[in-house]
């Protein structure tokens, strides 16, 4: 389950925080993927393990040093992602690389949902794969997966695919889960053993 906590600085929207997550974490033993979308991520780092955070993201742009705050994620137990967003060189994150888990991919601009994805983003997973350590992380991309975006993004090669949109405003009324079995229905079997 993704979660994106927003701080009303990094980005112009404001979410949720631990307490929500808490709260989640009683209700579900499904993965918490949770994203900072916030300044100062190193501040709550803590704050979201102890509230069952199972995965914490922070994004490349908020942070001066990525590789301490990985560290501290890891340290705590959690796995650790890092995130850029799509106008953001792949190069910003080299060094994060062999710290990390997983890298977010932004395409869209962070911060709202509903936003229609940018597909030249799809070209940053396979400058990922080549750099030192990218073969070792989970490829995620988050902004725009619909129908018609997600078989391209698992094509490429990304193994976690965020949708909100597509699943939360749909035909299919409240039943969340059709909306879900609808879009994976748009990516083959094949394109799953690929990515």
């Amino acid at each position: 389950m993704h979660l994106d906590v927003m701080d009303g600085v990094f980005v112009p929207n404001f979410t949720y925080g631990m307490t929500i997550v808490s709260a989640l974490r009683k209700l579900t033993d499904l993965t918490l993927d949770v994203h900072l979308m916030m300044v100062h991520p190193e501040k709550y780092v803590d704050a979201f393990v102890d509230a069952g955070a199972d995965i914490i993201t922070i994004h490349a742009e908020a942070v001066d040093e990525a590789v301490p705050v990985l560290n501290q994620i890891r340290e705590r137990g959690a796995a650790a992602g890092i995130a850029v967003n799509p106008d953001t060189p792949v190069s910003k994150i080299k060094d994060a690389l062999p710290h990390a888990d997983l890298v977010l991919v932004m395409s869209v601009n962070a911060g709202f949902g509903g936003q229609s994805f940018i597909e030249p983003v799809l070209e940053k997973l396979g400058e990922i794969r080549g750099l030192p350590g990218g073969q070792d992380v989970i490829l995620e991309m988050d902004g725009g997966i619909n129908k018609s975006t997600i078989a391209k993004c698992v094509a490429v090669g990304c193994q976690l695919c965020v949708a909100g949109s597509a699943v939360f405003k749909t035909p299919f009324e409240n039943d969340y889960g059709a909306a879900i079995e609808d879009l994976m229905g748009e990516v083959s079997r094949e394109d799953l053993r690929q990515g």
